[in-house]
């Protein structure tokens, strides 16, 4: 009985008694969250245009962030270091077209993500080897990012709200609405869903597989480079964020693989409630909840709704 009172009685009590603690732990949950649905973003941009997970897209963050960090330590002002950096994701959008995807076209799925699995390992070993494997520190401060804090007073205490988590959630949020917007109204959104639909319909009807393709591995190369900012900005830039960017994993399976809405939706649920367990249950399994809490609502996710909070169900007649 003393058990199912820590359990169940116990956490909510003491979320009551420190609503601005509990303010504090809900609003670090929220930036966290956020940032992972922006990490989901990229996945889903991919899965949308391929029809497979890829298992590039955490080592594309880590990436993107010091080639950003590199190419300024190297002589050049931030803004430079910015638009170099695209340029570095754009090629290689276009690199992983032509050389791996271009000839993978409606191959089977686990094919495609076994090639993304050996995108991986390259993009992991190249970086390593041009940039290092040593921690850098984001230039936070020449970009322009915020920092300090803000304190405010509410429930008889204090919150404090850092600049930098304020400025990630609005420019994660940003992105996150803008890519919405522009891959469901324009022309590209229109192409975007027929290739995901049917590769060889979309041909038919002149749509550019390899194009699309392209510009898809673009924008996530883009949303991993701003994800890697907001991330290095919060701490150090290292391949250590590719086991975080993992997570978005958890996130796609809440919100499913094909819906932005759903990428978000399922980064907040993740963030938040990773941070409330961690706080307020965390002390019974012995800490570290936040490394396993993620996959273990993934798990029943897949074992009572598979297809996640906006997924569409998939019937298969045998």
């Amino acid at each position: 009985m003393e058990f199912l009172n820590s359990i169940f009685i116990a956490p909510f009590i003491d979320m009551g008694s420190a609503p601005d603690f509990l303010l504090q732990v809900v609003w670090e949950g929220f930036v966290s969250g956020v940032l992972y649905a922006l990490i989901a973003l990229g996945f889903v941009l991919i899965y949308k245009a391929s029809g497979v997970f890829n298992f590039a897209q955490g080592i594309m963050v880590v990436f993107s962030a010091l080639a950003l960090v590199s190419i300024h330590k190297a002589g050049a002002p931030a803004w430079l270091a910015v638009i170099l950096t695209l340029v570095i994701m754009a090629l290689l959008a276009v690199t992983i077209e032509r050389v791996v995807l271009r000839k993978l076209v409606n191959q089977h799925d686990a094919i495609l993500l076994m090639a993304t699995i050996g995108l991986t390992l390259v993009i992991k070993g190249v970086g390593e080897l041009v940039f290092g494997g040593e921690p850098q520190s984001m230039i936070t401060e020449e970009l322009g990012i915020p920092t300090g804090s803000t304190v405010w007073e509410v429930f008889d205490g204090i919150v404090i709200f850092q600049h930098i988590d304020i400025a990630a959630a609005v420019i994660a949020l940003l992105m996150v609405a803008g890519l919405g917007v522009f891959f469901s109204v324009t022309r590209i959104g229109r192409a975007l869903r027929a290739v995901a639909d049917d590769h060889q319909a979309a041909l038919s009807v002149g749509i550019s597989l390899n194009q699309i393709w392209a510009i898809v591995w673009f924008a996530s190369g883009v949303v991993a480079l701003v994800t890697g900012i907001m991330w290095g900005a919060r701490s150090d830039v290292s391949f250590a964020l590719e086991i975080i960017a993992l997570k978005a994993l958890a996130v796609l399976i809440l919100g499913g693989f094909t819906s932005i809405p759903g990428a978000i939706v399922g980064g907040l649920i993740v963030g938040i409630g990773e941070k409330l367990f961690e706080v307020y249950w965390g002390p019974l399994f012995g800490g570290g909840v936040e490394a396993w809490f993620a996959y273990v609502l993934a798990l029943i996710f897949l074992l009572f709704r598979p297809q996640g909070l906006f997924g569409e169900r998939i019937i298969e007649r045998v």
